[in-house]
């Protein structure tokens, strides 16, 4: 690491230092750093205290690649290590896709979410396929670009093909992005989701997975209080034998509704979460999935949705992810276990985005 690049990294970390103290810290002479600072005014700026900062870039850009395939905790990493893109000083985010990757359905979901919601925040909003076209086909036919906000620049350029409304319906191992509009609830979703994932794993998995997808979008209407549609899909990776299916929307999320009304309307378990090592709200997310009976709906039966989908995944040994504004909880099955885990401090991004990753039997074997 040269000189310079060990000011900035230093700078980056303490902001408001005058050169003196950098140089005290850094064990070097205050002549040297205040010749290096003041002749790249580029990278560092001085207050009118004499204060150091770097210089707020005008871009923020995410490069995701490194896999082949790029799975939704690749995407947080990369998110985290280079910022939050929400909370970003910068007015123009770009993200481009790395010569070689692609990435999983629940990878895109969280992608299309966050670039809609940047796009909305009035940020400039850029995604980059250059280096990787055969991506780009992929989501038109996914649908991706049917729900991709207009203002967002696709590159090399936004394709007007719509292979997703020419080939929609005709493949069981793909269900194109449909939206979920709160205004205009559509009850044929989870019955698409079904169908087609039962085409894929067999008809022993009709009444979970019915059951599990039903109280899934249900859950998502009765908690978004989004004021866009959010989105659903699902595709069977043969090659691996599983199926993701991605339930989207910006709303205020799952914790974010129950928050609101938790201690008014539970106050036991709003004891229990206080009292709880846990991150907040992963120990309620923890309780919703494990007990229920919690609901921002003052209705008899209320709440039971997402623990009915999770024992039910549990028979099929499903994992389920649920990220919300800035954590995620994961709940995996094995047998006859259940363990969660979690990652807290993520990227900020709004709403509830849930998946349900199967892991089917190789065919030829008995479920």
């Amino acid at each position: 690491m040269d000189m310079l690049e060990k000011i900035r990294d230093f700078v980056r970390q303490n902001p408001g230092l005058k050169a003196r103290t950098i140089a005290s810290r850094l064990g070097l002479e205050r002549p040297t750093i205040n010749a290096l600072l003041h002749a790249h005014k580029d990278t560092f700026q001085q207050d009118e205290a004499s204060c150091w900062s770097l210089v707020a870039p005008v871009e923020l850009s995410v490069e995701f690649g490194g896999k082949t395939w790029l799975a939704a905790k690749d995407v947080e990493k990369l998110l985290s290590k280079a910022g939050s893109p929400l909370d970003s000083p910068c007015q123009r985010v770009v993200f481009s896709l790395k010569k070689g990757s692609r990435m999983m359905l629940e990878a895109l979901a969280r992608l299309l979410a966050l670039s809609n919601q940047l796009a909305r925040a009035g940020k400039t909003v850029i995604l980059d396929f250059d280096e990787a076209r055969v991506t780009l086909s992929y989501l038109d036919r996914l649908g991706f670009f049917d729900h991709l906000n207009d203002a967002i620049q696709v590159l090399p350029k936004r394709p007007k093909r719509g292979l997703s409304r020419q080939y929609r319906g005709n493949n069981d191992g793909l269900i194109e992005f449909r939206a979920i509009d709160p205004a205009h609830e559509e009850s044929d979703i989870p019955k698409l989701l079904e169908r087609s994932f039962v085409s894929c794993a067999g008809d022993s998995y009709t009444v979970a997975v019915m059951t599990i997808l039903s109280e899934l979008y249900s859950n998502v209407l009765e908690h978004s209080k989004a004021s866009t549609p959010g989105f659903a899909g699902l595709q069977f990776y043969k090659a691996t034998h599983h199926i993701q299916t991605v339930i989207s929307d910006s709303g205020l999320g799952i914790v974010g509704t129950l928050e609101a009304v938790l201690e008014q309307r539970y106050p036991k378990v709003a004891q229990k979460i206080a009292a709880s090592k846990d991150h907040a709200g992963v120990a309620l997310l923890k309780e919703v999935f494990s007990s229920g009976q919690i609901s921002q709906v003052e209705a008899e039966g209320r709440g039971l949705g997402l623990k009915r989908s999770r024992e039910f995944a549990k028979k099929f040994r499903a994992r389920i992810s649920v990220r919300q504004r800035d954590f995620e909880l994961q709940i995996h099955h094995s047998n006859d276990r259940v363990t969660f885990t979690h990652d807290i401090n993520l990227v900020r991004v709004e709403g509830t985005h849930i998946c349900f990753d199967f892991m089917l039997d190789a065919p030829g074997r008995s479920v």
